[in-house]
């Protein structure tokens, strides 16, 4: 899942990125709030983690002119403002989160992913396709009741084609969603989509990972 982290202290932002990464997320960095407000307007994010005390323009407007523009991309505000009030105004200008500093990282990836599973439509706890499941939670894969080892990209691969059953997404999408990037060779997406089917598919006499021709892929609701 792609995050959009707009945070004015560098090195709490880097921090966030390098932890972000770690937990399977791609993660672009704004430091001030009209870098922020461009890149949450002009980019597909899934959800956007957003500091308050921001320069050139507060998180508190950011928030207010993306759901006046009828963004309704999920923003979970971060901030050293830890009074009722501050909250009460974030959440009332369109935030759908607050979490003060200093904060717990176990807290802040289990409230992105509960905003990920509320957000922009559909989004289960645990996502299945037939009888293959996966855990975010948990960074947990299983089919016909077995566990399946998957690498780190692997797993966030599936995770984004399992979010996005039945629908063709392209190489391009991939990358950015995947790989956090636009210059790595497509091709190791072909790469990567043969791992996950010698994995998932291939043990178990199924084809749920499909190639559409001169499209991209995709993941049968089904299963397979």
């Amino acid at each position: 899942m792609r995050v959009l982290v707009v945070e004015d202290e560098r090195r709490m932002a880097a921090a966030l990125q390098r932890g972000l990464r770690a937990e399977g997320f791609a993660v672009d960095l704004a430091h001030d709030g009209e870098e922020g407000l461009h890149l949450a307007s002009t980019g597909e994010y899934d959800i956007v983690v957003l500091d308050i005390m921001l320069p050139r323009l507060s998180g508190y407007n950011v928030c207010k002119r993306l759901r006046e523009a009828e963004n309704w991309v999920p923003v979970l505000m971060l901030s050293a403002k830890d009074g009722e009030y501050d909250m009460a105004d974030g959440l009332d200008l369109g935030a759908d989160d607050y979490l003060t500093k200093p904060f717990s990282y176990v807290v802040l990836v289990a409230r992105l992913r509960a905003l990920l599973r509320r957000g922009g439509g559909r989004r289960p706890s645990v996502l299945r396709a037939g009888d293959l499941t996966l855990d975010p939670a948990r960074r947990l894969v299983r089919r016909q009741e077995k566990t399946i080892d998957l690498t780190p990209r692997e797993f966030a691969l599936l995770e984004f084609l399992m979010r996005h059953p039945d629908e063709v997404v392209s190489k391009a999408e991939i990358l950015e969603h995947v790989w956090d990037t636009y210059d790595t060779d497509p091709n190791v997406v072909e790469v990567y989509v043969g791992y996950l089917r010698r994995k998932i598919d291939a043990p178990f006499g199924r084809g749920a990972v499909q190639t559409v021709r001169g499209a991209g892929y995709r993941l049968a609701s089904d299963g397979g």
